[in-house]
This record gives C-alpha cells, sequence and structure tokens, in this order.
C-alpha cells in the first residue's frame, strides 16, 4: 500500500511523469524484494535488474551513436546526421540480396519500440532505402533484438539461438526480396 501512496503523491507533486514512473518501478522492486511468501517475486527482480544491467548501456549507446550518425528531427526542422544520405541508399537503396540482407542484420540487432518503427523507416526511405530492405528491416527487427538474443540464449543454448537468428534474418531477406520484386 504504501508503494501505491508513494506513485499518487509523487504523481501529484511532480510536474513530469517520468517521476511516478521512476517511483513505482522503485516501490515495486522493493515489494517484490521483500516478498516472504514467494520466492520467485524476489529471483525475478534479480534477474530483471540483471538483464537492465546488461541491455542498458547497449542501449542507451546505440540510441546516441544512431542519432549523431543518421541525424533526427526536431520542431519539423531536419538535422543532418554524419552519414549522408547516398550512404544509406547505397547500402539499402534498391532490391538486390546484399540490401536486403543487410537490413535484415541490422533489423536483428536493432532494438526499438513498435511505435518507433515507422518513423525510423520513414526516415530511412527518405534517404534512399528500398521497399524490400524495409520490410526486412522491419520483420527482423520485432523478431530479434539484442535482449531478445539473450533470453533465447540463456532459455535455449547458444548453438539453437544461432540457428534461431540466422533462421529470422534468411526468412527476413528472402521476404524483402520477394515484396520489393513485386512492389
Amino acid at each position: 500500500m504504501g508503494g501505491v501512496v508513494a506513485t499518487v503523491i509523487s504523481a501529484l507533486i511532480a510536474s513530469s511523469p517520468l517521476v511516478p514512473m521512476l517511483v513505482g518501478i522503485a516501490a515495486l522492486s522493493l515489494i517484490t524484494l521483500n516478498d516472504k511468501s514467494d520466492d520467485e517475486n524476489k529471483e525475478w527482480t534479480i534477474s530483471t535488474w540483471g538483464f537492465a544491467k546488461q541491455i542498458l548501456p547497449l542501449l542507451a549507446i546505440g540510441v546516441v551513436i544512431a542519432g549523431f550518425l543518421l541525424g533526427s528531427t526536431h520542431d519539423g526542422k531536419t538535422i543532418p546526421g554524419v552519414i549522408p544520405g547516398e550512404w544509406i541508399a547505397w547500402l539499402v537503396g534498391g532490391n538486390s540480396v546484399f540490401s536486403n540482407l543487410f537490413a535484415s542484420i541490422v533489423g536483428a540487432f536493432m532494438y526499438f519500440a513498435t511505435l518507433t518503427e515507422v518513423p525510423i523507416l520513414q526516415g530511412l526511405i527518405a534517404s534512399g532505402m528500398g521497399k524490400g530492405p524495409a520490410l526486412a528491416l522491419l520483420l527482423a527487427g520485432p523478431s530479434l533484438s539484442l535482449p531478445n538474443m539473450l533470453v533465447i540464449r540463456e532459455v535455449l543454448g547458444t548453438q539453437k539461438t544461432v540457428v534461431y537468428v540466422g533462421l529470422v534474418v534468411i526468412m527476413a531477406t528472402i521476404s524483402g526480396l520477394m515484396y520489393g520484386a513485386f512492389f
């Protein structure tokens, strides 16, 4: 009950929704760590914290690098990145096997939320990305990500994870090639 009260008070006081969210996460963590009736709650929290320590630094570095390299938009104004649009068109433009395979591999290791996929793809397509590679990226992205691979590896082992990742990349590449050939 104390966690709920703390979260509600922080929501009423704070001007940013980030504060009550962080208070709620901290409260939930404390509740699950101190739960004497179910050891799985404590194990879940410790496991989640372990994954967060593995993933968050990589995610932060990736976001900073992507923004720096590819650029961004703020208030309707485009801020160019270090990588010229011609290079994007060269890597993933058209509908070649290489461009689809490259987009599949990038999509497999990229970690983005569903709501950010479309704007990212719009920017890449505007820079010259082909429709086939765009689909390959969209197919490989939700199926795989670095956090996803870490969890799959922990459950299934390294060998089966490599096979799964390979199959997703290959199938996304083939689907991108087919889509690019017809559309």
